[in-house]
């Protein structure tokens, strides 16, 4: 980047970072800053008061690394749109009636940031890279004459879909919600019913957002997404051809981090103690362990609960549970107690109330299967553990996940769940029974040919996870290629910035 006629002189590429604030969008965002900091750029990653305390570790070990990396906390204007105070995150919203507020609130970010950009930043932004959510961050670029990068926060099979479901209206005039709907445009046939279908942008009041994310999205410079070349390779071309953008593949991001530190640290501070934890599985044989885990925001019903603990119980395999019933927990700690199960179980169980150090149990040896959610996330630190995973879809894109751990890549055993748990709602249907946890971890789990045949394929997924992150790998030379070519289409002309 040349300025004021210096052709000599190369700045930094400064990139302008904003997730969605909720973890699971956060957690890939801020493995992303890590990443294109350390790979030369500079970063200003935006968050506000509230998510920025639950990120506060990782902020000061980035701080203490050198790397340059500006937090940027922006006030969230919770009572100018009627929010709850403190309802900074999605996971603490009350109800998925309070979203379209949310979404506002994320947009009157718009002008704080801008005047940061403006008068404060150490560097001009040379690109911003932002969720789907945040449409606003389109206008920010065009105002600072920089490219916006959109971050889907999904794969690239999960992407794909959402584009055509969207953009062609596939289910427009379909009255059945459990009516399989041919989607075109894929590398291969591939049928989806809407009622398993990803619907991110829900809530009452949402509409008009969705309209205007999706059109945004349309407009952006590129893609960025969180997979690997080896993993959805036909899928990122699919869905670079039908988008007519170029995308760039990065992930898995959690490889970023190296130490255990680093990967405990990732999205907020653990509710256990990650060296007991760690301790724990050191005194369990190698591959023996079931990690169970559904991620930040299911809100997975008492009774659903106690069926998943029985079913563990019943498999007979070592287990670590991680539980989020939020202010549900007392019924399932009563339960757990009363009833005699931790005591039972107390030799072969870790039972983990709140939020886990995810991707260091991951990684542990004796660790050999993940019941999931299928968040994308989650699939990914699965993945890039070589483990093979037993899927449980609650919303979203998570039974496109499935689709794509169990018929494509071949390393998942379906738990059985047919139906969509709506985001924010209660639900006390109890939809899997113990038996059906039992037999999906027996399965899993299991020592035949099946069983092994589904471990070697996920350990071949695990070699390649790592090697596309490592130099030379697809996804480190694509992070290279982004920076270089985001440092390319900004140069400074008579102190003006143009693309």
């Amino acid at each position: 980047m040349a300025k004021n006629g210096d052709s000599d002189h190369e700045e930094k590429a400064h990139f302008v970072l904003v997730p969605v604030m909720a973890q699971g969008h956060t957690i890939p965002m801020l493995d992303m800053a890590r990443l294109l900091a350390g790979r030369g750029a500079a970063v200003t990653f935006v968050t506000t008061p509230l998510n920025f305390a639950r990120i506060k570790s990782l902020a000061d070990s980035v701080a203490n690394s050198g790397l340059p990396i500006h937090f940027l906390p922006l006030r969230f204007p919770c009572a100018e749109c009627g929010l709850p105070d403190g309802c900074e995150n999605i996971d603490v919203l009350p109800s998925s009636d309070l979203l379209a507020s949310f979404w506002r609130a994320c947009a009157m970010l718009r002008e704080p940031l801008a005047s940061h950009l403006r008068h404060n930043s150490p560097a001009p932004p040379t690109c911003i890279i932002s969720d789907t959510g945040h449409p606003w961050t389109g206008d920010v670029a065009r105002e600072f004459g920089i490219p916006r990068l959109s971050f889907p926060c999904f794969g690239a099979f999960a992407a794909l879909v959402r584009h055509v479901m969207y953009r062609f209206k596939i289910f427009e005039n379909v009255a059945d919600e459990n009516e399989p709907v041919s989607v075109p445009y894929l590398p291969h046939r591939f049928e989806l019913a809407k009622a398993k279908a990803p619907g991110n942008f829900g809530g009452p009041g949402t509409d008009k957002f969705r309209e205007a994310a999706l059109a945004e999205e349309r407009r952006a410079d590129g893609i960025v997404v969180n997979t690997f070349d080896d993993l959805e390779a036909s899928y990122v071309d699919a869905y670079g051809k039908i988008a007519g953008k170029k995308i760039w593949t990065v992930g898995p991001l959690s490889l970023c981090n190296r130490s255990v530190g680093e990967t405990a640290a990732r999205g907020r501070a653990s509710d256990v103690d990650v060296g007991h934890c760690l301790r724990w599985l050191d005194s369990k044989k190698h591959g023996s362990v079931v990690y169970v885990s559904f991620g930040s925001l299911a809100r997975t019903m008492p009774g659903q609960l106690i069926q998943v603990g029985l079913g563990l119980e019943a498999s007979e395999r070592p287990f670590v549970w991680v539980i989020k019933a939020g202010d549900r927990f007392a019924e399932v700690e009563e339960w757990l107690k009363a009833e005699g199960f931790e005591e039972r179980v107390k030799d072969r169980g870790l039972i983990i109330n709140g939020w886990a150090p995810q991707a260091a149990i991951l990684s542990h040896p004796a660790v050999g299967g993940f019941m999931t959610h299928c968040g994308w996330n989650s699939t990914l630190e699965g993945v890039a553990a070589g483990l093979p995973m037993i899927t449980w879809p609650h919303f979203g894109e998570q039974f496109l996940n499935e689709t794509l751990i169990v018929e494509s890549l071949k390393v998942g055993v379906p738990v059985g769940v047919q139906q969509m748990t709506q985001w924010g709602a209660e639900n006390a249907q109890v939809f899997i029974k113990k038996d059906d946890v039992e037999t999906a971890v027996g399965k899993l789990m299991d020592e035949g040919e099946e069983g092994e045949e589904r471990r070697r394929r996920a350990r071949e997924l695990g070699e390649k996870a790592r090697r596309a992150m490592e130099e030379g790998g697809s996804s480190y030379e694509n992070t290279k290629l982004l920076i270089r070519e985001i440092q390319a289409k900004n140069v400074h002309v008579d102190g003006k910035l143009t693309v």
